[in-house]
């Protein structure tokens, strides 16, 4: 607001900064002819008399100089100028007695040829000081005598001359600028009431107590006719939405800010919505809009969702049905496949040996699928329960290195482990531990070529549990390391991709958060992958110990 101010006053400068200049050019000319008359008559000028109209001359010329400054100082001295002027050549001829007395009204018709009326109160301060410095000097020092009589005649004749046309001049300007701030004020108050008009919105003031104050703006069809001064708002609402509207109008004046939306009384499809902002103590500027396709839309959107969640659960309990009745006839297939490789009954061939011995691996990796299937199925339909306990994570991990040993050393593979010395106590479910930690070493496996290493660290930071697997494989894109972690999700060639699910580290992912935790994967390609799961589970008496 401020700026606005500064900038509106520099326009009316520069649009006055012509007529003033002239004002003061005219000054120098009457004082130029005055005093050519003067010297023209056969009457005696003394020094005092010549050094009073040069002084007088003296912030015409230099006023014309800086009238086109539009900073408010030059503007000031300017007036000062010309108080100083008329002190002076007053003084010089015989202070209040002198005939160019008149001359200390000077700083009032200057302030009037600036064009800004708002100059004058600062002009006549101006004036009064002069006129109280003069009159101290005429009390306490000893001021020259006025001029001879025919001398003084002459004086007197230019200063009321110069000052009268001074001042015409000034009024006149003074008058045009302000017709013209007026007409320009008219233009822009205007264009601001055509603005409101034309904008989309309705602009609405309220008083705390509801009614409505002044209407700006285009409304809807359906509210046309319907809103007016000293209407209630509230009575615009469908009766179930009125309360809440009274809420928001409560709030808006407390909070200084409230949103609201509601149906329009007797229109059930029309939907507005209304933000409201406290302007001050006794009045709300609101802004109304109809927002019937918007609140369609959302309608539609949340519809949409709740559908997706029913047939994504509906998916979830489905699989995880399914999982159970699959496991039931597995676990058969796997027993008596176990029972018929171990040749329990009897001898069998070679081959059918190994057939025996293809249909046991086989129905144990179907099972492991289902059981990761099962795992997924259960946490995205939130039925799956942690089963914590508090138990030494080393343990954990030493199994899982036992487990995983095998499978690294027919994969030319290095797997080792770098557990802590001392026993690290967590309160977790120990199977997803086990998970986590076997899902990694797989993954991990799986995209490290021979002669490479997988590398096992388990570590306390704080409350943190953190499980690092590392490998020196080929190392994952930035684009698949954004995808992995989500269900089904799988990096690297087809062959790699062939061997597995792509629900490991979704699996990962969610035991860790399922923890309170977070999984974070860190992969250049050439390079290796690095996967670190922290999760805020070890024991507290752990952490004072640590």
């Amino acid at each position: 607001m401020q700026d606005a101010t500064t900038d509106r006053s520099e326009a009316q400068a520069v649009s006055a900064a012509g007529p003033l200049v002239w004002w003061h050019v005219a000054w120098l000319a009457l004082i130029a002819m005055g005093s050519g008359l003067i010297l023209a008559l056969p009457i005696s000028t003394d020094a005092p008399a010549l050094a009073a109209i040069a002084i007088g001359a003296a912030p015409a010329l230099a006023g014309a100089l800086m009238a086109r400054s539009t900073r408010r100082t030059g503007q000031r001295l300017i007036l000062v100028n010309w108080a100083l002027a008329g002190l002076l050549a007053a003084a010089l001829t015989g202070g209040f007695s002198s005939p160019l007395a008149a001359w200390l009204l000077t700083p009032l018709a200057a302030a009037a040829a600036m064009g800004q009326p708002r100059r004058m109160a600062l002009a006549a301060a101006i004036t009064a000081g002069a006129l109280g410095l003069l009159g101290f000097c005429q009390l306490t020092l000893s001021l020259p005598a006025p001029p001879p009589h025919a001398t003084a005649l002459a004086l007197g004749a230019l200063g009321l001359a110069t000052t009268t046309a001074a001042f015409a001049v000034a009024l006149v300007v003074l008058q045009r600028q302000v017709e013209q701030d007026a007409l320009r004020r008219g233009l822009i108050e205007a264009r601001l009431r055509a603005a409101l008009a034309d904008q989309p919105y309705l602009i609405l003031s309220i008083w705390p107590n509801g009614k409505l104050a002044s209407v700006w703006g285009t409304p809807p069809r359906e509210l046309r006719g319907q809103i007016f001064v000293n209407r209630q708002l509230t009575q615009l609402a469908a009766l179930a939405d009125r309360p809440v509207l009274d809420e928001a109008l409560r709030r808006a004046m407390s909070e200084g800010r409230a949103e609201v939306g509601f149906t329009l009384a007797g229109e059930p499809e029309v939907w507005l919505e209304l933000a409201l902002r406290r302007a001050d103590t006794t009045r709300i500027m609101g802004v109304l809009r109809d927002a019937r396709v918007q609140h369609a839309r959302e309608a539609e959107l949340i519809h949409a969702r709740e559908e997706a969640e029913a047939q994504n659960a509906g998916k979830s309990r489905f699989l995880a049905n399914m999982s159970h009745e699959l496991r039931t006839p597995l676990n058969a297939i796997m027993g008596f496949s176990d029972i018929m490789r171990q040749r329990l009954f009897g001898p069998l061939s070679d081959k059918y040996g190994e057939y025996a011995e293809l249909i046991h691996e086989s129905g144990g990796h179907l099972l492991e699928l289902i059981n990761d299937v099962l795992d997924v199925s259960k946490i995205e339909a939130e039925r799956f329960e942690l089963h914590r306990e508090e138990f030494d994570v080393r343990e954990a991990a030493n199994a899982v290195l036992r487990l995983m040993r095998g499978q690294a050393d027919r994969a030319g593979v290095n797997l080792r482990g770098l557990l802590p010395k001392d026993p690290l106590e967590v309160d977790a479910d120990r199977r997803a531990i086990k998970q986590i930690a076997l899902n990694l070493i797989s993954n991990a496996l799986k995209f490290t070529p021979k002669g490479g290493a997988v590398t096992l660290t388990v570590q306390a930071a704080g409350p943190v549990l953190e499980l690092v697997v590392a490998d020196t494989g080929a190392g994952i894109s930035a684009e698949d390391i954004q995808r992995l972690g989500r269900p089904y999700e799988q990096a690297g060639g087809n062959d790699q991709r062939s061997v597995g699910t792509g629900l490991g580290l979704s699996l990962v992912r969610s035991f860790a958060e399922l923890h309170g935790g977070e999984m974070v994967m860190e992969s250049r390609l050439g390079e290796g992958t690095t996967v670190i799961v922290r999760m805020p589970v070890v024991l507290p008496a752990e952490v004072e110990r640590a």
